[in-house]
């Protein structure tokens, strides 16, 4: 399924659905702003109220179901992953460390001698 036809697989309902939903999360952006001479945990009641209020309305159309696929697939995938044993770590932090200590070394030397070499041939070096 390509993507056009994945989105054309929404209905109508579903469009009606993501549109209330981001209308939802903008008016609870303005109660904020409609609050302004309340206290601050007064004022983010609404935008937290609308966020929640929109992510339920969005997760009872076509495009939640969509999300709620991706993250079980995403959650399958994860029991997959085989993690390193604390030696591989170990091992591997080291190997870094001394690539980095190595890296350092040599971009250093090369630093001073190119300071060097631009000494000798600007002639202000002594």
């Amino acid at each position: 399924m390509t993507d056009e036809s994945k989105i054309s697989a929404a209905g109508a309902a579903d469009k009606v659905k993501l549109t209330a939903a981001i209308v939802i999360a903008i008016a609870g952006v303005a109660g904020y702003y409609l609050l302004a001479s309340q206290p601050a945990w007064m004022r983010w009641l609404p935008v937290v109220a609308g966020l929640v209020l929109a992510a339920v309305v969005l997760l009872f159309s076509w495009y939640g179901t969509q999300f709620r696929q991706f993250v079980d697939l995403a959650r399958i995938e994860l029991r997959k992953i085989v993690w390193p044993t604390r030696q591989e770590t170990l091992q591997t932090t080291l190997v870094v460390f001394l690539f980095v200590t190595a890296a350092g070394l040599f971009f250093w030397a090369l630093d001073w001698v190119l300071a060097l070499a631009t000494r000798y041939l600007t002639g202000q070096g002594g």
